[in-house]
């Protein structure tokens, strides 16, 4: 655990850890709030099932005459939720949480119900989460996090560095939870045991995972477990591999070309913010970079960290990610069919070496001194819609890219915080396309490229609704400072001596202002230095956090620009 900060005095330092106790105790409330959602699915997903029945039995007897499979379909799907059951506890089993887990108790007993992680499935229509309305809404998606900011080097799942590190994890085939599922009460088989391919009962050693101990969670929560399954499918299935091709095949083919004579000893560093269940920041390693992966949500991290770490083969596990919802399916083999996961064994892929994940709020992380100028790319791939503030993920891209680095991007602007009526506090930055492109200029970047691809996120591609997006598609380099600012000039006509003199900045030192030849620089001069700082300080702090303030000789009084 991170020391608190030494202070003077023993009742600030007293106070400090104390304060430190109380985030970390609320973000164990949170996950453990996440952990419940995951050991909640089976109980909700059968509460489903019994809706399905409870309506057919409204049914005239004529009309049940002409639905006589549908009691065989809800046993089916009851039997779909056993082996999605299954892989969830499993995954449950091998989660190692980054926290005290009994720091729960510390102090927020006044806190019921912490609130949960946000945007795990905000790209995803709601009429694949299960209901069958607002096509267009997004789905999941929560306002806030009690999440605090992860200890020194911000890691709350690594993945080990050099090798996917694979560890022992019990197996399962296409035959999931019970042989007799149709007697398998599905609750117990994700709550107080978990059962081998073979029946056999296995209890769990995990305290952590006790029933008694965890939340009664509303139905959203467990709604984004749904969202998780349909997300493995997208990364780590073969059924995925079109969204991937879509989504995923610009950005890598980008990359190869951006970087073709990659070195062993010495690969470039790629930073992938918001990378989900991990496939892409996988793929771009196997590219020959040292990829990082980082991602805010605990949802999608320990599902990540259980396929990159702990599977043991391709094809390992099924699970059947469209059982939740009746519509819009073509029938109900297409409804209930399985899916096999992963569809490469991560661990054999070809990783490069120092290949990671670091959980953490990106801005949180990446706003620290050590990022800044040390990433030769950042890709973003349905991220940047994801902040409160689109001008602050901007800024901190630019900040942490090294002079001639490059950013990609592929994503919409559905953003996730629009419209989140009933919470005034809520900050939501929404810009147009347009908007975004200028204000990314003025950070530094110039574009390279731009385009415009049509794609999907989490789609059945057996559904009758298929909802597309029209994903920008950008490559940015990021220029140095002093290409960047040699140009930048302002005019001075009509405020003060000379109405034909310009003022230009100059960056190679002290950043002092460079006057026209018979301007005596005077504390005007100093004001138009200012001027033109304030233009360009959005980029120039990124390459010095404390920039020197500007000095003109001659100044009447000591002035600091009010940047």
């Amino acid at each position: 655990m991170m020391n608190p900060p030494r202070g003077g005095g023993g009742g600030g330092d007293e106070e400090r850890l104390h304060k430190r106790k109380l985030e970390e105790a609320l973000e164990v409330k949170s996950l453990r709030r996440i952990i419940s959602a995951y050991l909640n699915y089976p109980e909700a997903a059968e509460k489903d099932v019994e809706r399905f029945e409870r309506s057919f039995k409204k049914l005239s007897s004529s009309h049940k005459a002409l639905l006589s499979h549908y009691p065989l379909k809800c046993q089916s799907i009851r039997r779909c939720i056993s082996t999605n059951s299954f892989f969830i506890f499993n995954m449950l089993q091998a989660f190692e949480p980054p926290l005290d887990m009994s720091l729960d108790n510390f102090g927020c007993s006044h806190f019921e119900q912490p609130p949960s992680d946000r945007n795990v499935c905000s790209h995803e229509s709601a009429a694949v989460s299960g209901s069958c309305s607002k096509p267009d809404e997004a789905c999941c998606e929560e306002p806030s996090n009690m999440m605090s900011k992860p200890e020194e080097g911000l890691i709350a799942n690594e993945i080990t560095t050099g090798e996917v590190h694979t560890e022992g994890c019990i197996g399962s085939d296409t035959g999931s939870c019970l042989a007799d599922q149709e007697n398998c009460k599905t609750d117990e088989c994700c709550r107080n045991h978990v059962s081998d391919s073979n029946g056999n009962v296995q209890l769990s050693s995990r305290d952590w995972l006790d029933p008694s101990l965890q939340f009664h969670v509303p139905l959203v929560d467990v709604d984004k477990v749904r969202c998780i399954i349909r997300n493995i499918v997208r990364d780590w299935a073969a059924e995925g591999q079109k969204e991937r091709d879509q989504c995923y095949k610009p950005i890598l083919k980008e990359l190869n070309s951006l970087f073709p004579n990659r070195s062993s000893e010495s690969p470039p560093a790629c930073l992938v913010p918001g990378a989900g269940l991990g496939r892409l920041a996988l793929e771009i390693s196997c590219l020959g970079f040292v990829s990082q992966g980082n991602e805010f949500s605990y949802y999608m991290m320990i599902c990540s960290s259980f396929i990159l770490n702990q599977t043991e083969t391709a094809g390992e596990w099924t699970i059947y990610p469209w059982i939740h919802s009746n519509c819009n399916s073509l029938s109900d083999s297409d409804q209930l069919r399985p899916v096999s996961i992963p569809d490469i064994h991560p661990a054999s892929a070809g990783i490069t070496e120092g290949f990671s994940m670091c959980g953490g709020d990106f801005v949180e992380v990446y706003s620290d001194p050590s990022h800044v100028g040390v990433w030769d790319a950042v890709v973003t791939c349905f991220f940047i819609d994801t902040a409160h503030n689109i001008i602050e993920y901007i800024e901190i891209i630019s900040r942490i890219l090294k002079d001639g680095g490059v950013w990609i991007n592929l994503g919409p602007l559905l953003y996730h915080f629009a419209d989140m009526y009933g919470q005034e506090d809520e900050m939501s930055i929404e810009l147009s396309l347009e908007d975004v492109k200028r204000v990314v200029l003025n950070y530094g970047f110039e574009v390279e490229k731009e385009s415009t691809i049509e794609t999907t996120y989490t789609t059945n591609p057996r559904s009758m609704m298929q909802n597309r997006y029209f994903a920008a598609f950008w490559t940015m380099r990021k220029k140095s400072a002093a290409a960047y600012c040699s140009t930048l000039t302002v005019p001075c006509e009509g405020l003060k001596k000379n109405a034909s003199s310009q003022r230009t900045l100059s960056v190679a030192t002290q950043w002092t202002m460079v006057p026209t030849q018979g301007v005596r620089p005077d504390a005007f001069e100093c004001e138009l230095v200012a001027m033109v700082l304030r233009e360009c300080y959005p980029y120039l702090r990124s390459i010095d956090p404390k920039p020197s303030m500007p000095s003109c000789n001659g100044a009447k009084d000591d002035h600091e620009p009010g940047f």
